[in-house]
């Protein structure tokens, strides 16, 4: 899929929203990438992933880890693709961590799977979990990056989509000076 297929397949699956959102970085934007209202259809999922998949064919990789709950889908359907292990970090007390019996094996290469990257945090924090199993982070793939590309990670990094989507601290937001109030959407509490 091209860039502008995943973009149209988002608009098709009403997945890209309009309003003033409070994002999981604790932004606020006027654009909300709602990832589950496409991954909800396992064919769309399944060619994401695929699609994904390609950037990576020829790295050596053994594991796909994702952040859960919005990357959990996409990481699997990554793997999938390329018949590896997939596995997800959670948060426990507020840290990201490996759980449910999940582990990394010293020396073993990962892949980091996001569904959409705004200001890498996630990604970053899932990246020193598997490190800190002794594992090394070979690349990092979103379905969306709605950084404009400025998101810079050290590892390999490939997009499906590249979207310039402003953000806003809360106590900058033109919407919230309008006195609007931002709804949050996704599936992580902001602290």
């Amino acid at each position: 899929m091209n860039e502008q297929q995943v973009i149209d397949l988002f608009l098709k699956r009403q997945a890209l929203l309009e309003g003033h959102f409070l994002l999981s970085s604790g932004l606020h934007s006027s654009k909300y990438l709602q990832c589950a209202l496409v991954l909800q259809y396992p064919s769309d999922a399944e060619a994401l992933g695929r699609s994904l998949a390609v950037s990576f064919t020829t790295d050596q990789i053994d594991v796909v880890v994702a952040p859960a709950l919005g990357g959990v889908i996409i990481g699997y359907e990554v793997a999938r693709a390329l018949n590896l292990r997939s596995i997800f970090t959670e948060r426990e007390a507020g840290t990201m961590k490996l759980r449910r019996g999940f582990s990394i094996n010293p020396g073993e290469k990962a892949l980091v799977v996001e569904d959409v990257i705004t200001t890498g945090g996630s990604t970053r924090e899932v990246i020193s979990v598997v490190e800190s199993y002794g594992g090394e982070v070979v690349a990092v793939g979103s379905l969306i990056d709605r950084s404009g590309g400025t998101v810079e990670f050290a590892q390999k990094r490939a997009a499906l989509a590249t979207l310039t989507v402003p953000t806003y601290q809360p106590t900058a937001c033109p919407m919230c000076e309008q006195g609007s109030i931002a709804i949050k959407p996704g599936s992580r509490t902001v602290s």
